[in-house]
């Protein structure tokens, strides 16, 4: 454990529909995190791109793509692509380097121009990628994924639609409250359960949409920020980045079946748990020390299953907690006070590093009508395909 990276500046490109390409989503967002940092573009060593493969583009020029907007000066880059966990990879990948001496200063960037619609794979035959066959050969679309999961927690667990429903209320409350939300109304209960079914239990209101955004961060060492007069930064603790362990009891997206348990004894506790925990580990923190926590919500179902694997109540509990309002702004853990992928819908690259941005400027007391009182430690957790895990912490 170290004391980690200090993030001087965080910025966002408003999501919704603007129908441009994800490299301008990107530098808007770029900028803006500059002029929260007080620093100018020349003075970054690195900058990390977080992928997308759409806009013709298939994922590895996303580093120098933002790069080039912004104007060529010579500096580092890389890219990264792991699907949802793109931005908490970006973010790993420079925490890496500005903690092995290779940069004082490093941008970080997501952007995404999503289809309208729901997700499909690229084209082309790919039998050895989970993600292909679970679409052409199941017809499993996430949406279906997303029905199944809520399923099985009314099955196991005597979740209600009612309890999916609340999730959707709770994230509205507070997305109303965010300038860079795409969705910024309130919506009540009667409303979700008047939505179209989409998958069932599911409705059209439980269930994130596709958007463009972008995010991004500046990042820096300790010691930087000091020169610069930062006496007291947010400061990346920890990021875990791990993946599944076999064999795999726990349905999980993309795979829509699980290894043999026959010749091994499972893991203690599921894939999503156990990226949580190696955050904890790193960060020297657990569930009782958060502040705050940034989820990705990409049904209601799976915004309970969160609560579970943050440690943040016992397994099963999850709707009781969110009943108890303990999850709303003004609760005792607030999660998703930006508003989560409800709020927002999905820009891939860009979502986990929002996450961080959101966390930021919670740590700061600078979130508005969404702030939670006192915040000092606060976590993200989203995973991506081909099990990529995702976890930030940030502290004050």
């Amino acid at each position: 454990m170290t004391d980690g990276v200090a993030v001087l500046g965080a910025g966002m490109h408003p999501w919704g529909k603007w129908g441009r390409g994800f490299t301008e989503y990107g530098a808007v967002a770029a900028r803006a995190a500059l002029a929260d940092a007080g620093l100018t573009w020349g003075e970054v060593g690195s900058i990390v791109g977080a992928a997308t493969v759409r806009g013709g583009y298939p994922g590895y020029v996303a580093g120098a793509s933002f790069a080039k907007a912004l104007g060529w000066q010579g500096a580092r880059v890389a890219s990264v692509y792991a699907a949802c966990a793109s931005g908490a990879q970006a973010v790993d990948t420079a925490r890496a380097q500005i903690l092995a001496g290779l940069a004082d200063v490093v941008l970080v960037v997501g952007g995404d121009a999503a289809p309208k619609g729901f997700f499909r794979p690229a084209g082309g035959d790919r039998p050895d990628d989970p993600d292909w066959l679970r679409f052409r050969v199941l017809g499993a679309t996430n949406p279906t994924y997303f029905g199944l999961y809520a399923r099985r927690r009314m099955a196991v667990h005597g979740d209600t639609t009612e309890d999916f429903a609340l999730v959707k209320v709770k994230n509205s409350a507070a997305g109303a409250l965010n300038p860079n939300a795409r969705y910024r109304r309130r919506v009540g209960a009667e409303e979700v359960a008047a939505s179209a079914v989409v998958a069932d239990p599911l409705r059209l209101l439980d269930i994130c949409a596709t958007s463009d955004g972008g995010a991004a961060l500046v990042l820096s060492s300790m010691e930087f920020a000091r020169r610069r007069g930062v006496a007291d930064p947010v400061r990346i603790r920890a990021v875990s980045t791990v993946t599944p362990r076999y064999p795999s009891t726990v349905l999980d997206l993309p795979d829509i079946a699980t290894d043999s348990a026959v010749a091994a004894d499972p893991p203690d506790g599921s894939f999503r748990a156990s990226i949580a925990r190696a955050a904890y580990e790193w960060a020297g923190v657990g569930p009782e020390d958060l502040s705050l926590a940034e989820v990705y919500d990409l049904s209601t179902a799976l915004e309970l299953q969160w609560y579970e694997d943050l440690g943040l109540c016992a397994e099963g509990e999850g709707a009781k907690l969110l009943r108890e309002g303990a999850t709303a702004l003004g609760g005792r853990i607030p999660v998703n006070a930006s508003g989560g992928l409800a709020s927002f819908g999905e820009a891939v690259p860009a979502q986990a590093i929002a996450q961080v941005c959101e966390l930021t400027w919670q740590l700061r007391g600078r979130a508005g009508g969404r702030q939670v009182e006192g915040a000092r430690v606060g976590i993200t957790a989203n995973q991506g395909l081909f099990g990529h895990g995702s976890s930030v912490i940030a502290v004050r």
